[in-house]
């Protein structure tokens, strides 16, 4: 491409590349692309332009798309050339279109066609450019259309479509597992192929296969190492050589094949020891891709069933890569080396100072890598040595994330393989001072956890000391500027806890630091919390032993500030120091007893020991308690049917009935039957209710003719929906009271919460070592071990006491069904303040109140009014609208008296005070009527719910 017009290119095209190879920033070489995507545009459109011409233009859109600029406006163009005759066009634009598009573009659907047709042309050629573009561009929803094809083309006389069919049956494996299932057979075959490219793209497939499941193709280890003996033995084409080594791609796929196979199964690991020694012998170490295949060998000696002399053949080749002078190769070495420790740890020893030298190596990768060698080499013979090496080298980094790790694992080791608990805190303290805030807050924990349960053993003495030298270790420490909010709050627990107990320090000492922590520290809340503790620990302390106290100055000072602080922690705090000085000694010792941190300790969740108080309350008439989500008015999904009985969609009309009455509204106040934006429906069934003749009238509205509708049982519609309860009530005048809805069952609050087992567990059980971490003997400094890796540090051996401490809480009494006094104001319908909780359960079966309601065999007249005419005669109007209604209705009232609408209903007999009005049998027995069959009455005025509704 050096002189003009090579390789049939244009001097334009040439220009192009040279310039952008020139371009000095990324801005010049964009308009450069910018300018040259309008030329594109142009001519691509142009429908005269040649065809040769359209294939340059293709691949400088090529160009145009791999330096980062949008070329879909010439997508197209790269399809219609895949339709072209022309082997050198349509090549070209396969070529494009496995660049431009993936396997969920839209313009995928267009070359299907060609591609199927293409499957099956004469030309090879062309064959493998649509089998090419098979693998990139078929999904799953069309693997179906060229499946077949494809298959068929395994059998194809050309060795390069066999092997570009297998690599496009990979590709659908990959995609649709389910859709080649039935052609892993065709894999197998593949291997016997007489080309060697056919048979080395089948190994792609089935190594992927064999590591999903490997057991279904042990009968393949004969056929395998076969192969790979054959290959080892230069067998194969020349053709297939690469730098003197032959076919070295396919032994190292082969060699993980194998290790796959061979991995916990020694039958079929005897069967491979020979091919694999072989190659490790004959390997050329000069080259790099002779170092590859070794290094695969000794991977594939880590998988196999062990064998010494494999072992020790993989033990020479580390020895060549540690001691090369390639920093990759040495790394080869380490990793080898990570690999083989797993099985044999004593090879370990022999590299020593090889795995020193790469500790000490500038090369921050090989390190890093070293670390990981030594850390699954630690045990209790030499974790002090490569814990402190990983401390120097995380105080000498400044990659946080990977200093966290080192954190970790130093952590890890130190709970591990600790020889004692004094080497185990003054390594925290080390991975706390330099770690900080990276250390994970339960090592923390874990470390306040030893400290108080010491030893494990009935040894105070021991258990003393090392809290002594925790003691001692702290007040050392906490001079130093910096330190980890975590690591404080471990120092002043300490200091609270144990600061006085062996009487090396005084209280005011203690004190003194204490104070000068949380002084030092005003932005942590945290850190305040727990110095404020420990000093209220000191002082119980010195109360308890009858020591006379005296507040320090600094410590006043500290009260006051966190009794005017934001934070109502810190605030319950300074009460609770304050309250101390208050106490006596046996008080003062039985709130804060010295050494009780192990102790464990009851937690009833449920607060069990109130329900005594409880019942006695409830009986006494105290409303139970109601759940937070009932009395926001949100049921949950098992109470669904009763939070649509209660809370009735917006967008449909309701059909239950109404809530229980409330006391009449006063006569000055205008009747509302719902808000400007929603309508209240009303029904036949509640016409007797909201008309019904009222009791006299009183002297203040005695003169007044005006009829007033009763909406004292309309639900209101204004404000936040809440949770309440119908209740009884009574009017002045006795009226005839009818409860047209049963007490809901969960307004009684005997809700009983679920009874739960808490198992209260005071310590954490301790970490089990790793199995493949015991198994290391070998010591790397100091000489073999044959020891074990010891446990964690030695914690006391308490039992763990499992307590169930939540016991279920329920309520069977009832509260008492009181009326409303008469004296109580009737409720506004316009105050939009939230209505008021209110239970009420009533304690006589409601069902037996209906006992002999339906006796038709008598007549209840009512008695003549005292009322004036005009409102006897407005009453007499509206209340004979179903005068004329038929009774022969009464066979079809529902027995049941929940199903007329009227479950817990009340009836009394009318009042002798009113005036005119229907028979009380006959008023209930049409309500009941109408609530069944839902028929809407004839009467003076059909109209009247209609003009009521508006």
């Amino acid at each position: 491409m050096g002189s003009q017009g090579g390789f049939g290119q244009s001097k334009e095209f040439l220009d192009l590349i040279k310039s952008i190879g020139e371009s000095r920033s990324k801005a010049e070489e964009d308009r450069i692309v910018l300018r040259e995507v309008e030329t594109l545009k142009v001519r691509l459109n142009d429908p005269n332009t040649p065809k040769y011409k359209l294939k340059e233009y293709i691949i400088r859109l090529l160009y145009v798309e791999m330096l980062g600029h949008d070329a879909s406006f010439g997508y197209i163009h790269a399809v219609k050339m895949t339709h072209d005759e022309n082997l050198l066009l349509k090549r070209t634009g396969y070529l494009a279109v496995t660049l431009f598009l993936n396997e969920d573009h839209d313009l995928i659907i267009l070359i299907v066609n060609t591609i199927q047709k293409d499957l099956k042309s004469d030309n090879f050629l062309v064959v493998c450019a649509a089998l090419n573009a098979v693998c990139r561009l078929i999904n799953e929803e069309t693997i179906p259309a060229v499946l077949p094809q494809v298959v068929d083309l395994l059998g194809h006389q050309k060795e390069a479509v066999r092997k570009k069919a297998v690599m496009a049956l990979h590709r659908f494996s990959q995609k649709a597992p389910g859709s080649v299932s039935h052609l892993v057979s065709n894999f197998r075959k593949k291997l016997c192929d007489n080309d060697p490219g056919v048979m080395g793209a089948a190994l792609c497939p089935l190594f992927d296969l064999i590591n999903a499941d490997a057991d279904k193709y042990k009968d393949l280890v004969v056929s395998f190492v076969n192969i790979l003996k054959q290959v080892a033995e230069r067998r194969l084409p020349k053709s297939y050589d690469y730098h003197q080594m032959p076919a070295p791609f396919i032994q190292i796929k082969l060699l993980k094949i194998l290790s796959l196979l061979g991995t916990g199964d020694k039958k079929a690991s005897e069967q491979m020891y020979t091919i694999v020694g072989d190659i490790m012998r004959k390997c050329d170490s000069t080259s790099n891709i002779g170092n590859a295949i070794l290094y695969e060998s000794i991977c594939c000696v880590s998988s196999l069933h062990p064998n010494p002399k494999l072992l020790e053949a993989a033990a020479d080749a580390i020895a060549k890569f540690l001691k090369s002078d390639s920093h990759n190769l040495k790394y080869l070495g380490i990793d080898a080396l990570t690999r083989l420790i797993k099985i044999n740890p004593e090879i370990a020893e022999q590299h020593q100072l090889a795995v020193i030298d790469c500790l000490e190596d500038p090369d921050d990768t090989l390190k890093r890598k070293t670390f990981d060698l030594l850390y699954k080499m630690t045990n209790s013979s030499n974790v002090e040595v490569i814990v402190d090496r990983m401390i120097e080298y995380m105080i000498s980094i400044n990659d946080s994330h990977y200093k966290t790790e080192i954190a970790s694992r130093c952590v890890e080791l130190a709970e591990q393989f600790a020889p004692n608990n004094q080497w185990f805190i003054q390594t925290m303290n080390k991975v706390f001072e330099h770690a900080a805030d990276l250390v994970n807050a339960k090592v923390a924990h874990n470390l306040m956890k030893l400290i108080a349960e010491g030893f494990g053993e009935d040894d105070d003495t021991a258990d003393s000391q090392l809290r002594s030298s925790a003691v001692e270790s702290y007040l050392r420490i906490m001079g130093e500027p910096k330190l980890p909010s975590a690591f404080l709050q471990v120092i002043c627990w300490v200091l609270g806890e144990y600061g006085i107990a062996d009487g090396k320090y005084s209280a005011s000492y203690i004190i003194g630091k204490l104070c000068d922590v949380a002084e030092a520290h005003p932005d942590d809340d945290t850190v305040k919390a727990y110095a404020v503790t420990g000093i209220m620990k000191i002082y119980s302390f010195e109360i308890a032993s009858g020591k006379p106290v005296d507040l320090l100055p600094e410590c006043q000072s500290l009260i006051e500030e966190m009794l005017a602080s934001h934070s109502t922690d810190l605030q319950q705090r300074a009460y609770e120091l304050q309250s101390i000085f208050t106490l006596d000694a046996q008080a003062a010792k039985k709130i804060m007893p010295m050494d009780s941190t192990c102790d464990d300790i009851e937690i009833d969740k449920n607060l069990s020991f109130l329900d005594v108080y409880v019942q006695q309350a409830i009986e006494n008439g105290a409303q139970p308690y109601i759940p937070e989500s009932e009395r926001l008015g949100i049921s949950s999904v098992s109470d669904f049917r009763s939070h649509d009985e209660h809370e009735p969609s917006t967008h449909a009309l309701r059909f239950e009935a109404y809530e229980l009455p409330k006391p009449s509204l006063p006569h000055n106040i205008p009747p509302v039957l719902a808000s400007s934006t929603e309508l209240v429906p009303v029904e036949p069934s509640y016409v007797i209710d909201i008309l019904h003749p009222t009791s006299a009238p009183s002297a203040s509205d005695a003169g007044s003719s005006e009829l007033k509708l009763r909406l004292d049982g309309v639900q209101k519609k204004w404000g936040r929906p809440t949770y309440s309860s119908p209740a009884p009530s009574s009017s002045s005048t006795d009226l005839v009271k009818v409860q047209n809805e049963t007490p809901r069952p969960d307004s009684t609050g005997s809700s009983k919460p679920k009874t739960r087992d808490t198992s209260y567990d005071s310590r954490k059980q301790q970490n089990e070592i790793p199995p493949e971490k015991q198994k290391l003997a070998a010591s790397l400094f100091g000489g073999s071990s044959k020891s074990e890796g010891r446990h964690p540090p030695s914690q006391k051996n308490t039992k763990t006491q499992t307590h169930t401490s939540d016991k279920s809480r329920s309520s069977k009494a009832s509260a008492p069904d009181t009326a409303v006094k008469p004296s109580q104001p009737p409720p506004d319908l316009l105050d939009l303040g939230e209505p008021s909780i209110a239970s009420s359960v009533p304690s006589v079966d409601p069902f037996k109140q209906f006992e002999g309601l339906f006796d038709f065999t008598q007549e209840t007249t009512p008695p003549a009014s005292t009322g004036g005419v005009d409102g006897a005669s407005k009453d007499s109007d509206f209340t004979s609208l179903f005068a004329d209604m038929s009774l022969s209705a009464q066979s079809h009232i529902d027995p049941n008296p929940e199903s007329n609408g009227l479950g817990g209903s009340k009836v009394e007999p009318s009042s002798p005070q009113l005036n005119k009005g229907p028979n009380l049998k006959e008023a209930l027995e049409k309500d009941a009527l109408v609530r069944q069959v839902g028929v809407t009455p004839s009467g003076q005025n059909p109209n009247l719910f209609k003009d009521l509704l508006g």
